[in-house]
């Protein structure tokens, strides 16, 4: 009896002394809230943990939530909100560069004689002069034209002689040879005017005039008195400038764009506010290696000579693109990755949308995806509507209305006043306090209420930042006053949202902007 009482104690103490084994293994594995092992009190070789909070603002990682909102007419026009209409128009891109003009090589002409002579007196007698087609230039003695102006004579006269003869040939023979020698002179580019002198005077002429064959501006002059001559020299070099080449520098990456025939704009400096219209002439086929830019040549008409061979110019190609769904680009929110817009769907009633981007085209952009024509949205005051939308989400207080009411209804409703103050005032980067005094329209104070203030300052793309929010819970002093702390992560501009509410219902709301110091 003594020996089964022994084993049923022994039995009974290993049962106690396993379960108190296993107990403590599970203690010590258990999984705790939040990943972490139990608090316990650091000792030697510990590290403490930082205390979290929810009030710390730290950036978001991802894109903000935006939500639809309803604001007051009232408070629509006092921040400024303007609208602009989605639609379909023919586009038209502008590529800005820089150009010079220059002279155009088709209109260019060469002056020069098919004889070997001497000039004699020359006319034209300065660069940059003006002359017109048919205007005597100089006039040349040239030992060859004289000879040839004999045979003419000789020929003409026995042409004359021999125009009755009955030997069959002979008046034949005379007559081609007065022939050939007209078309010598012809060949010889002697002014008709010279040969008709010279037949009505049978007088050989010892200098020939020669006139400007077009008109236009002398950019060469290598004509002086006395100066022998062979047929490959070049006297003059004129050019008419009633229409100019401007060689514009285009990147290589705007190259497929440009096609010969767009339409294209010019303006100098030395005619501010004046624009002259011409048209793409010429893609050069060559890359410039050091600056990756190609020669566009463009067509301009002249006819005032207001644009001068030489003149830096700033130069607009026109690009068509066709028709497209365009919307202002003032009324596009960048939003880090996202595009965004504030669709008006009327009665202040503002829904945010987001949508997909052409190209830019001057003060307007392309829209792929996201809209339809006809239909409104915001092209102003974007930034603080879109600071009102994410603190809408971020608060969660918005609700579709009911049938007949209106959200703003709801959210402006007003059965409490609020008195806010800060410490440090102004705020700063770091810790700050914010106390709150909540009183009811006969002024009363009103205890028991949830007061949360929430500090937001949107993304900025532009500057690499995301989103910041900092979410405070104010404890009640007693008296209707509401204390909480919580840290600010920047310093710079945060939108401050201060909401009471109590069994459900929204007392008092508000809104201000504060300026908080220490830099970002």
């Amino acid at each position: 009896m003594k020996d089964d009482r022994l084993r049923l104690v022994l039995a009974y103490t290993g049962n106690v002394v396993l379960a108190t084994v296993l107990v403590a293994v599970w203690l010590q594995l258990r999984p705790v809230r939040g990943g972490l092992p139990a608090k316990a009190s650091p000792g030697k070789g510990a590290v403490a943990e930082a205390p979290t909070s929810q009030s710390v603002g730290v950036p978001a990682s991802n894109q903000p939530p935006l939500v639809p909102l309803e604001i007051s007419p009232q408070r629509l026009q006092s921040i400024g909100v303007e609208t602009g209409e989605v639609q379909w128009k023919r586009v038209e891109d502008a590529i800005p560069t820089t150009g010079n003009v220059a002279v155009d090589e088709t209109k260019l002409t060469y002056v020069q004689v098919r004889f070997s002579g001497y000039l004699q007196k020359v006319f034209a007698a300065a660069t940059y002069d003006y002359v017109r087609q048919g205007q005597p230039l100089f006039t040349v003695y040239s030992p060859e034209l004289v000879a040839t102006e004999r045979e003419y004579l000789a020929a003409k006269q026995n042409q004359e002689q021999l125009a009755r003869s009955t030997v069959p040939g002979v008046a034949l023979g005379a007559a081609s040879l007065l022939s050939a020698a007209v078309e010598r002179l012809a060949q010889w580019g002697i002014p008709a005017r010279e040969i008709a002198r010279l037949e009505a005077t049978g007088r050989i002429q010892r200098e020939i005039e020669v006139d400007s064959p077009t008109s236009g501006y002398v950019m060469e002059r290598a004509a002086f008195p006395n100066l022998a001559v062979q047929p490959e020299t070049r006297l003059y070099t004129i050019a008419d400038l009633s229409t100019v080449w401007v060689q514009a520098q285009v990147s290589q990456n705007d190259l497929g764009r440009i096609q010969v025939g767009d339409p294209a704009t010019l303006t100098v400096d030395s005619y501010p506010g004046r624009t002259f219209d011409g048209r793409v002439d010429f893609v050069y086929p060559q890359v410039d290696l050091v600056t990756r830019t190609a020669n566009v040549r463009i067509i301009f008409s002249n006819p005032h000579l207001l644009l001068k061979p030489g003149m830096f110019a700033s130069v607009q190609l026109k690009v068509p693109m066709g028709r497209h769904l365009v919307i202002p680009a003032a009324g596009v929110l960048l939003s880090g990755t996202h595009q965004i817009v504030f669709v008006d769907r009327g009665h202040g009633r503002l829904e945010p949308r987001e949508i997909q981007l052409g190209a830019r085209v001057g003060d307007e952009f392309i829209v792929l995806t996201g809209l339809k024509a006809h239909e409104k949205i915001v092209t102003s005051a974007n930034f603080l509507i879109d600071s009102e939308s994410q603190l809408e989400a971020a608060l969660g207080s918005f609700a579709p209305p009911p049938p007949g009411a209106g959200v703003s209804e709801a959210i402006n409703a007003v059965r409490a006043s609020l008195e806010v103050s800060f410490e440090p005032s102004p705020p700063r980067k770091g810790s700050n306090t914010v106390r709150v005094r909540l009183v009811d329209p006969k002024g009363a104070p009103i205890s028991g209420a949830q007061v949360t203030a929430t500090f937001l300052m949107p993304a900025m793309p532009a500057m690499g930042m995301a989103a910041m929010r900092t979410s405070i819970e104010l404890t009640p002093q007693g008296n209707g006053r509401y204390e909480g702390s919580g840290q600010l992560a920047s310093g710079g501009t945060w939108q401050v949202t201060i909401l009471a509410r109590k069994n459900g219902q929204t007392l008092a709301r508000q809104q201000l902007t504060v300026n908080a110091t220490g830099g970002m």
